[in-house]
């Protein structure tokens, strides 16, 4: 059984490092990554991976963020050109939890008639607003949602992966993918969790929403659509007219609050990733599952 993952990513120089090597602690085979331009060490850290045979490393300068027909791509790739049983299409802010056991073995389990699955994401609280820009985000992001909305207040959609496909296609966002031009009924599955952390601090924050809008405006492909939305709001109400750092501020609960969350479970404290790359980085050749 071979796994890979697919990986699209600009300027994650703050966590591309621990996400790759998360997932390849886990059961991931090979990592596929399309470098979109970054101006940060991204790149440079792909390819430290890339030298070692763990990452396949692709480059796409143009500033669109087309990801649909460049995930699909690289999901193409893992089936054509390394044999991939199944496929992960992922962000570099994800990591992918294998409730027991690793992400090959859960795989390895499905009975042959699943052709992919849903798979549910939780968003980790971003860390407050005065924290040490230099402490990893792990360190600082322990605080997981019971039920996550995104910007727009809708429920946080789930994430698909499939089986290796040659002519699958990955619709924006990962959220649905179609074999042949037919869409593949995904099938929802509790065993694997998404721990989301989209908000590691107001730079990184900041600097998402005004990449992400400005390249998806560039983007004649999907004008006219609702794709991106939620970054097109957040650009449009609050980083022109100011008010980003207000909206930060408010995605994190004061500590009587949260005290009060994590006191009903609508907050849970989530340490596992936080132990598991811990481990990792005491550990780098351990790449057997906790």
């Amino acid at each position: 059984m071979r796994l890979v993952l697919t990986l699209l990513c600009r300027d994650e120089e703050d966590v591309i490092e621990e996400m790759i090597t998360f997932h390849l602690s886990r059961g991931v085979d090979l990592v596929i990554a399309t470098d979109n331009h970054s101006t940060d060490s991204t790149r440079s850290i792909l390819a430290k991976h890339a030298s070692s045979g763990s990452v396949v490393l692709l480059d796409e300068p143009s500033h669109t963020h087309d990801q649909a027909p460049w995930v699909t791509r690289m999901a193409r790739m893992a089936a054509e050109q390394y044999a991939a049983d199944w496929v992960i299409n992922a962000d570099a802010d994800e990591f992918w939890w294998p409730q027991s056991g690793n992400l090959k073995s859960q795989f390895s389990n499905l009975s042959d008639d699943v052709e992919a699955l849903s798979i549910n994401r939780f968003n980790l609280l971003p860390p407050s607003y005065t924290t040490d820009s230099q402490r990893p985000f792990y360190e600082s992001m322990t605080l997981r949602e019971k039920q996550s909305l995104n910007s727009l207040g809708s429920p946080l959609p789930p994430k698909v992966c499939h089986r290796g496909l040659s002519q699958i296609s990955v619709d924006d966002g990962n959220h649905a993918v179609r074999h042949a031009g037919s869409v593949i009924s995904a099938q929802a599955f509790n065993d694997i969790e998404i721990l989301h952390f989209p908000v590691r601090s107001y730079q990184q924050f900041e600097r998402k929403i005004r990449q992400g809008a400005e390249a998806l405006l560039r983007n004649q492909r999907i004008a006219n659509t609702r794709i991106g939305s939620t970054w097109h709001q957040l650009y449009q109400d609050h980083l022109l007219n100011g008010t980003l750092d207000s909206y930060y501020l408010s995605l994190r609960p004061t500590d009587p609050a949260l005290d009060a969350l994590l006191q009903n479970g609508d907050l849970i404290s989530d340490l596992r990733l936080q132990k598991a790359l811990r481990r990792l980085k005491e550990h780098p050749s351990d790449l057997t599952p906790e």
